[in-house]
């Protein structure tokens, strides 16, 4: 008797410490889903009953959310209230067999999906945050995002943008304001105290965009972006330093090329980048997430599959389909089509996925 309760205690054990989540995922299926985070228009469940159907059965593993439609050029697409989005993410979050990763771009300032228009409370840009550099009111900023995000039942937050603010001219991160400075020291500082913020109130920060923006002269959404003579290693030290402080919970790729770093491939496509630098030289075990995967400067020069399966091959774990570049509402089962294939080939093996699957498993256990 004694053996049979010694038995039941440790498989007991075993369900409730050793990755409980893992254990509704199972399947290959499931465990490719995982990889894969998608927009989708609706400001409803019942709006996007494929998007519902997907994540029920475990072939989606996150969302995310945007205020604005860029193909129809029509606000409203999955935002009009506090009280609305709170709605559609606990929808979204009981269909999920896995906590959903729910996330999106609420940087501050010009680049705020989730706007003092639709109820939601403003917060300044990175540039007056970094300009003032006061940490105690870039701590209030960060607390009344993380507060409204929870509130809104969104767990992922696509920022801090540690960029450094390196060209007027760019016109996607310093042109947005995006940047705490062009200082590395200012940025680190700033970025530090939001991610410890977030981290408290319960959102996963994502430090962007690796291995730098911020020296670009042209925007990555609109084409093809060289940085090759305007990127400098020094970019690489707030990343550098905030993942040797163990506050990287996620780390998104630029689709930028730099031929010092990588002679054919842009950074989401690049091993060199993903599995050398950030792996190898950089020590980064976590979630790469890349960029859209739809935006221009990757779908003017690669096809949909090649796109998918450099990206698998380069190390990112989750692919991002925001569907709001193009919108493409079998975008996520085209990519899990592509994974699959990769693995029915040979080209990747079940270790691959697994790596990725264990990277997110880890940071969803976080997810309240």
């Amino acid at each position: 008797m004694k053996a049979k309760l010694a038995a039941v205690v440790v498989c007991l054990f075993l369900v409730a410490f050793l990755a409980p989540a893992a254990a509704f995922c199972t399947t290959l299926e499931e465990k490719i889903g995982q990889m894969i985070m998608v927009g989708f228009r609706g400001t409803a469940v019942d709006d996007a009953p494929a998007v519902a159907d997907d994540i029920e059965a475990g072939r989606i593993g996150g969302v995310v959310i945007f205020d604005y439609d860029v193909p129809t050029g029509q606000y409203g697409r999955n935002i009009i209230s506090p009280e609305q989005v709170r709605r559609l993410t606990a929808d979204l979050q009981a269909r999920a067999p896995v906590p959903l990763f729910i996330a999106v771009d609420q940087e501050g300032g010009r680049v705020s999906r989730l706007k003092e228009a639709c109820g939601f409370p403003f917060t300044p840009s990175q540039r007056a945050l970094g300009r003032i550099d006061d940490t105690s009111m870039t701590r209030a900023a960060a607390g009344i995002t993380a507060d409204a995000l929870i509130a809104a039942g969104i767990n992922i937050n696509f920022a801090p943008v540690v960029d450094l603010d390196r060209n007027p001219m760019n016109p996607v991160i310093g042109g947005l304001e995006r940047s705490f400075s062009a200082d590395p020291a200012v940025v680190i500082r700033h970025a530090r105290v939001m991610i410890g913020t977030y981290r408290r109130k319960g959102v996963i920060s994502t430090l962007k965009h690796f291995p730098g923006h911020g020296s670009s002269d042209a925007d990555s959404h609109e084409g093809f972006v060289d940085v090759t003579g305007l990127w400098s290693e020094e970019e690489l030290i707030p990343f550098a330093t905030l993942i040797q402080e163990g506050r990287a919970d996620l780390v998104m790729t630029a689709h930028l090329f730099n031929e010092t770093i990588d002679p054919v491939l842009p950074a989401t496509l690049s091993r060199a980048t993903i599995d050398s630098l950030l792996r190898g030289r950089l020590g980064y075990d976590g979630v790469v997430i890349s960029d859209d995967l739809q935006m221009k400067a990757l779908r003017d020069c690669y096809g949909f599959t090649e796109t998918v399966e450099r990206a698998v091959l380069a190390g990112v774990d989750i692919l991002l389909f925001a569907n709001n570049s193009v919108y493409d509402e079998e975008a996520s089962r085209r990519a899990a089509a592509v994974i699959a294939s990769l693995l029915e080939r040979g080209v990747i093996d079940a270790g691959r996925i697994d790596r990725s699957f264990r990277r997110i498993m880890d940071l969803k256990s976080r997810v309240r």
